[in-house]
C-alpha cells in the first residue's frame, strides 16, 4: 500500500518559509525565480495556518467540559521554580 503524502511539520514548514522571505528580501532572485518562491510562501503560510487551527482547535476541546471552558494548573515533570531563568 502506498504510503500518502505527509503533511510537513510544522516548524520545518515555518523554518523554510523565512528562508524564502530571506533570499526574496536580498533581491539576488529572478523574477521567475522570485514568483516561484512567493508561491512556495503562499502554499507554507497555508500550511502553517492551518496546523495552527487545528492545534488551537484541539487545545478547545482538551480543555472544555460541559460546554464552558476548564482552566487547570498543569504540571510540567521535570521543571520547578530554580530551574527557571528569570
Amino acid at each position: 500500500m502506498p504510503k500518502s503524502k505527509k503533511k510537513p511539520d510544522f516548524e520545518q514548514s515555518l523554518e523554510k518559509l523565512e528562508s524564502l522571505v530571506d533570499s526574496l528580501e536580498t533581491g539576488d532572485l529572478s523574477l521567475e525565480q522570485s514568483l516561484q518562491s512567493f508561491e512556495e510562501g503562499i502554499a507554507l503560510t497555508r500550511a502553517c495556518q492551518s496546523a495552527l487551527s487545528e492545534a488551537e482547535q484541539t487545545v478547545k476541546i482538551l480543555t472544555e467540559k460541559g460546554g464552558k471552558p476548564v482552566f487547570e494548573n498543569m504540571e510540567i515533570d521535570g521543571l520547578d521554580d530554580d530551574n527557571i531563568d528569570a
